[in-house]
């Protein structure tokens, strides 16, 4: 039987792991830039957190959770996305009772059972951010300007933002009775989903993405019209303030997000390289989230990127990818000399050299072809005549010279050379 990783899984193996560390060594040392701390939550939380905090009426509850009963007869779920996590996390240890507003971020791997396809798996990755404690429209605009930091330090900067305003619950009550009389009519025409949801959620039927749905409801109210004076005023001041700080936005009616825990300022980062398949992050205020998950009643606001479709789009700048080759490696002619090299290589990797050397026993000869194939940019070698002068003899893989410095002026001079 062969063994294989399970469907809409992959491995990430060197060199490609190289990739994904600059990434997120890139996003992290941002949003640490801006005062966000990390959180790392579990991989599976009880089923009732999603279902509450994400919505039973979204595809992700109805279709694409990986839920199973444990064997205590509870049921959990392999977490889909990040933000009902951070929730439950501030709730459970009270971190809203210390300084506000919180400002948390994380990154790790999502799960939802799809249908794999192209930059689309059954396990992917999510880098996000959360902020709670503050309902400041100039906290939505810190938020989004983060976003686009991130993309813009990754070289990414052919970007559209995409902004909406859902409103609040009141004013999203009296959209959702102007939509569901608009969408009767023509119920018929939406696909089975659709025709099931849109009476209780018909924000769903302007989210499906089956282009149909879309077609079907032509002419549709749009929110905008609707939001109450207090969601206009702060989608105004959202929109003034990303305006100040020279960030270019397009008000969008159709984005509505896909998740029920959003409340006013809703936003998307596309990159229109990408066609259909542009977006790449997105997020939203979520004022009731807290509250609905047992929480008090404290204001939110984050992002979510997609880390796979992110790691394309960098790919596709031309970037150099920093290598992961050797910079030095330690050749021992004489097995009896091993114990020699184990002592060279923790001089250099005290000193922050990335050093290895030969464990199989290979010959001189096996070994420098060992070394040019790991990429190592200096071979010292550790021969009997070296050992006996108080020497090494140091070789330049690159410039195809080499020298011997003594034993204590080891460490200098091979630093002095890669520098």
């Amino acid at each position: 039987m062969e063994i294989q990783a399970p469907r809409g899984t992959y491995d990430i193996l060197p060199p490609e792991s190289r990739k994904w560390q600059y990434i997120e060594r890139v996003i992290k040392e941002t949003a640490e830039r801006f005062g966000y701390s990390e959180v790392r939550f579990p991989i599976f939380e009880h089923t009732e957190l999603f279902e509450r905090g994400v919505g039973d009426t979204t595809d992700i509850v109805t279709k694409e959770m990986y839920t199973f009963i444990d064997k205590g007869g509870r049921s959990v779920t392999l977490r889909p996305e990040g933000t009902a996590s951070c929730t439950r996390a501030l709730i459970e240890h009270s971190i809203y009772s210390g300084p506000l507003p919180v400002k948390w971020y994380y990154n790790g791997p999502m799960f939802r059972y799809d249908r794999p396809a192209a930059g689309r798996y059954r396990q992917f990755h999510q880098f996000g951010v959360e902020l709670f404690g503050s309902n400041n429209p100039y906290a939505d605009v810190e938020v989004i300007q983060l976003l686009v930091k991130i993309l813009e330090n990754l070289g990414l900067k052919d970007y559209e933002l995409h902004l909406n305003s859902v409103g609040c619950p009141q004013c999203r009550e009296r959209y959702r009775e102007k939509l569901v009389e608009h969408i009767t009519p023509v119920k018929d025409q939406l696909c089975p989903d659709c025709q099931s949801r849109y009476a209780k959620n018909p924000l769903r039927v302007i989210d499906c993405k089956n282009p149909g749905c879309l077609e079907a409801i032509v002419g549709f109210p749009v929110l905008y019209d609707s939001l109450c004076d207090d969601c206009r005023q702060h989608y105004n001041t959202v929109q003034e303030g990303l305006t100040g700080q020279g960030i270019a936005y397009l008000h969008d009616n159709q984005l509505v997000r896909g998740l029920d825990y959003y409340t006013n300022t809703a936003f998307e980062i596309h990159l229109p390289q990408f066609g259909a398949a542009s977006a790449v992050g997105g997020g939203g205020r979520y004022n009731g989230l807290v509250r609905f998950c047992g929480g008090p009643d404290l204001p939110g606001i984050g992002f979510a990127i997609g880390m796979e479709r992110l790691l394309s789009a960098v790919e596709r700048t031309g970037i150099d990818w920093e290598k992961d080759d050797l910079q030095v490696f330690v050749l021992v002619p004489d097995e009896h000399n091993r114990n020699i090299g184990l002592e060279i290589c923790n001089i250099l990797r005290e000193a922050g050299v990335r050093t290895d050397q030969d464990y199989n026993g290979r010959s001189m000869k096996a070994q420098m072809k060992q070394a040019n194939k790991r990429g190592a940019r200096l071979v010292v070698i550790v021969g009997e005549d070296e050992l006996a002068a108080g020497q090494f003899t140091i070789r330049d893989m690159v410039h195809k010279t080499q020298l011997t410095v003594p034993k204590e002026a080891l460490l200098d001079r091979v630093k002095e050379i890669l520098q």
